[in-house]
């Protein structure tokens, strides 16, 4: 066995190894979420932790870790009674990403139970996980019905495993470490939730800091063992430490004071549900109880909300993670029982004076002496291109088609603020897809409503009891079956087929030129954008963003799950310049070839906003290169969407040209909203269609079962 780095060698990161120790001490916290860039010893240290947690007494021979002095008495390995107790370590569990449902749950034996009618049950990772810790790295990239597994065992505390009327349940009581760096993309909500406390980590920037790291982490790979033995004593101390907090945590007094502290924290950051003010009040005491304290202090109130209401705060994936510290801070305050000081100055913690004064030094006056308001800063209530009110109309940056007037070159405009977001319509790639679970477009998965069945290729994980007991009786004569019974045999087993929902890669091809850059225009350009982002997030999607403006088209972003960076890169995105649209989409062909061959199950959406107007820089006829750029789309099977941005009384109707040379749609801002009349309009076409195509592909699916 491999000797784990030592938990006290890890360099800096205070908040991380804070964070961990208290759910040793504490295991009722409700684990942690380590956040941080890659390369930064986030499995280092959560893997360190296994060795600092106290022994367990366990059932011997219990596969599923029962307490002999409070057995499960729905243990499958029960009842227990007499038997022998056995003491180990706690385990530390490691689920990995592609791990199946199988093994994070369980297996049962449907062979076995079909023909000897038994239990075969084998455990899964949730059962080994029990009274320990069940670690997973790169959490928000496990698959979403392992993550459904997860949420219902982590708010159980039990683990159930029900296949065709065979049903077993065992207990599943664990400490939840998660790791994941956010480039990769967000967790969803419900998950996130479930983790206790958050911490944010990164490398040190301080030379010394990351030479010692270096000098340890060099000392350890060439002699674990010796290094190890090294930091021993400090292990043992911590480890004692330890057992010391346990002891003292049920005499630590939470008292009503406080409690109205953790409440109004949670209030005044709005925080959903009840969840954050238990976390804070079990990591409060766990944190008076890790100092050798008896009683919870504002202090212990201040750390706990650091780490455990940062990731419950966000109210969208393009919220930036933190906290308000200055906000917590005054929130402690008012809702303290210890009497406010006075500042040295002679005034009151609020600002007044306390000789009868209502305002601060100076005057009652909001800007200065006598309540002057303060002098405006040049240029104020000045549009920052040097308009005073409303920008120039976009005849001012270009003429026809984006092309310059008066020879010159159009000056690049700064990034526009996005418009608001909205619920957008779902736009789904049609057809029968098999890619990465999620929520956008119909697929075959494990998981969903059964279409029909098949022989089974490799392991029967779902089981069509109908269909396999229709497979079996041409064949019981051959098989000597006498009586009433049924001989069922391999062979007549037939494997459920399912219909769910996959992820897909939707790929924006953003149009920001000097057509686009109207600064309302763009900015109702960013919202949508920013919309369509929201609900790829909330589909599960890796996305993709392509810009064109001036001469070429960029790779904004490459595809990614983080929905969050493209939102950042879609901020700052600069304006103005040509509209080289043909080498945006040739730029789209390139990078969807690339990630066909990355990921050839996971299916494409392209997304192209534009309002359809093309210029080359060297010439020729932009629209028909565009045309011939968009035929390629066409005649890869791409499914494709054409945002028409195009405003104003008279109207061109390019962008539905191009749709047509895609082979895909068009939709306009207006229809693209979920609750628009247009856009309720097309989502009832469209359902209809689906339903009908669904009912084909059912029929079709029966005959061939």
């Amino acid at each position: 066995m491999t000797t784990p780095y030592p938990f006290t060698a890890v360099v800096g990161m205070d908040d991380l190894r804070l964070a961990l120790l208290l759910n040793a001490v504490s295991p009722a916290v409700g684990g942690v979420l380590v956040r941080g860039e890659k390369g930064t010893a986030k499995s280092t240290a959560v893997r360190a932790l296994s060795a600092l947690l106290p022994e367990l007494s366990v059932v011997a021979g219990c596969r599923f870790s029962c307490d002999p002095a409070a057995p499960d008495p729905q243990c499958p390995d029960g009842p227990h009674g007499n038997e022998p107790a056995v003491h180990r370590h706690a385990r530390m569990v490691e689920l990995p990403v592609g791990a199946s449902e199988d093994r994070l749950v369980g297996a049962l034996d449907i062979e076995r139970a079909l023909a000897e009618g038994v239990k075969a049950f084998e455990p899964g990772l949730l059962a080994d996980a029990h009274r320990g810790v069940l670690y997973v790295d790169e959490v928000n990239l496990l698959h979403d019905h392992l993550v459904d597994l997860l949420l219902d065992a982590a708010a159980m505390g039990a683990s159930y495993v029900e296949r065709e009327g065979v049903s077993v349940r065992h207990a599943a009581r664990f400490l939840l470490v998660g790791t994941m760096n956010p480039e990769e993309g967000e967790l969803r909500p419900q998950l996130l939730d479930r983790f206790g406390l958050t911490v944010e980590v990164a490398a040190s920037r301080e030379p010394d800091l990351r030479v010692e790291v270096v000098r340890r982490r060099l000392a350890y790979d060439d002699d674990p063992e010796g290094f190890a033995e090294r930091w021993a004593d400090d292990e043992h101390g911590l480890r004692e430490r330890i057992v010391a907090a346990r002891a003292l945590l049920p005499d630590v007094v939470l008292g009503d004071g406080v409690l109205r502290q953790i409440a109004a924290t949670c209030a005044a950051f709005e925080v959903d549900g009840m969840r954050a003010d238990i976390v804070m009040a079990r990591t409060a005491t766990a944190l008076a109880a890790w100092a050798g304290r008896a009683e919870v202090t504002s202090d212990d109130v201040r750390q706990a909300a650091l780490l455990a209401l940062p990731h419950r705060r966000r109210r969208n994936p393009f919220d930036a993670p933190g906290l308000d510290e200055e906000k917590l801070d005054s929130t402690l305050d008012e809702f303290s029982d210890d009497p406010p000081e006075p500042d040295p100055d002679g005034t009151d913690p609020d600002g007044t004076d306390p000789d009868g004064g209502d305002g601060p030094p100076g005057g009652p006056g909001p800007g200065g002496p006598g309540g002057a308001p303060a002098p405006e800063e040049p240029g104020a209530g000045q549009d920052p291109a040097g308009g005073e009110d409303a920008g120039p109309p976009e005849s001012r940056e270009s003429g026809e088609n984006g092309v310059p007037r008066q020879g010159g070159a159009p000056a690049e405009r700064p990034a526009t603020g996005a418009g608001e977001p909205f619920r957008a319509r779902v736009l789904t790639v049609p057809g029968l897809g098999e890619g990465a679970a999620g929520r956008r477009s119909r697929a075959r998965t494990e998981h969903g409503r059964t279409t029909g069945s098949r022989r089974p290729e490799g392991a029967l994980t779902k089981l069509a009891l109908a269909a396999t007991v229709r497979a079996a009786p041409p064949h019981q004569r051959a098989r000597g079956r006498s009586g009433r019974g049924l001989i069922v045999r391999r062979d007549d087993l037939r494997q459920a087929t399912r219909e769910g929902r996959e992820g897909n890669l939707v790929l924006f091809v953003v149009d920001a030129s000097g057509s686009m850059a109207a600064r309302q225009r763009m900015g109702a350009v960013k919202g949508a954008v920013l919309s369509l982002l929201l609900d790829a997030y909330q589909r599960r999607d890796k996305v993709g963003l392509i810009t064109f403006r001036g001469r070429d088209a960029a790779l904004a972003l490459p595809p990614t799950s983080s929905v969050d960076a493209a939102a950042a890169r879609l901020q700052s995105l600069p304006t103005g310049g040509r509209t080289p649209l043909a080498a945006g989409l040739l730029k789209a062909h390139e990078v969807l070839r690339v990630e066909k061959l990355r990921d050839p199950a996971r299916r494409a959406l392209l997304v192209v906003v534009t309002d359809g107007r093309a210029t080359a820089a060297g010439g020729g006829d932009a629209v028909a290169h565009a045309a011939r750029a968009a035929a390629l789309h066409a005649a890869g099977g791409v499914a494709s969407v054409v945002v028409d941005c195009e405003s104003g009384p008279v109207r061109l109707g390019l962008a539905g040209s191009l749709a047509a040379s895609l082979g895909g749609t068009a939709v306009t801002l207006e229809e693209l909203r979920a609750d628009s009349i247009a856009g309720l309009v097309k989502d009832v076409r469209d359902e209809q269609h689906a339903r009908t195509a669904r009912h084909t592909t059912t029929n079709e699916l029966r005959r061939v079962a």
